[in-house]
Order: structure tokens, then sequence, then C-alpha cells
């Protein structure tokens, strides 16, 4: 078998292996993509169903106090002490939700990066492994 048909063999070879190895890290990052998105809407779900539950409690605590008569304490004031406190706790739940995204996004984008410089890698390796084949067929070629 003469070099040209070995090289062109390895050439195509590693050209479907550099292809695959780009088209994995494309769908990787776009499987990434697509959970950070779907962690962005599961978020606002929980955004939401968090306020429903914060205007059912306040619902609840003005109805107890209109019903107990209690002094000194109003129902404002009961409704802005909850409220502060429930928006500490969505303020560190929404940080918490955006940060998942982004971390997310970033490995999206670092599978992308890491099967290029693979594949790079890949094609620098073949073409090292030509060059050498060639320089032995050349050594023990008969002249």
């Amino acid at each position: 078998m003469s070099f040209a048909i070995v090289a062109s063999l390895l050439a195509a070879g590693t050209a479907v292996s550099v292809y695959g190895q780009v088209e994995a890290g494309k769908a990787q990052q776009e499987s990434l993509e697509r959970q950070a998105e779907e962690e962005k809407l599961a978020a606002e779900a929980r955004e939401l169903q968090r306020r429903q539950e914060l205007n059912k409690v306040l619902a609840a605590n003005a109805v107890s106090m209109a019903a107990g008569g209690v002094s000194g304490v109003t129902p404002e004031s009961i409704a802005l002490g909850s409220a502060k406190q429930v928006s500490a706790s969505e303020g560190m739940l929404a940080v918490s939700d955006k940060l998942k995204q982004a971390q997310l996004r970033r490995q999206g984008a670092m599978a992308r990066s890491t099967a290029n410089i693979g594949a790079t890698s890949t094609l620098l390796s073949s073409a090292g492994n030509i060059a050498g084949g060639y320089q032995t067929y050349q050594a023990n070629k008969v002249t």
C-alpha cells in the first residue's frame, strides 16, 4: 500500500474525528443552554408560587387581626414585617436562580471550547503522524 493511500485514509479519519468532536461540543452547549432556559422557567414558577403564598398569609393575618380585635398591632405593621422577610428571602432565591442559570451557560461554552481544543489537538497530532510517516517512508524507500 502506498504512502499516499495511507496518508489519505489517516487524513479522512482525522477529518471525521474532528467533525465529531466539534459537533459533540455544539450539542453539549445547546443542551446546557436548553437546561438554563428550563431553570429560568422553573424559577419564575417558584417565584409566582411564593408570591401567592405570601398573599394568602397576608390575607389570613388581616382576617385574624380584624376578627381578634388586637390592639397596638395593625394589619399594616404585620404585613410590612412579613413583606420584608419575604422580600429578603425572594432576593436570595432570585440571585441563586440566576447564578445557576449563568453556571449552566458557562458550562455549555466551556464544553464547546473544550471540544474545539480537542479537535485542534487531533488535527495537530494527525499532521505530525502523517509527517513522521512520510519521513519514515522516504528513509525506507528503495531508490
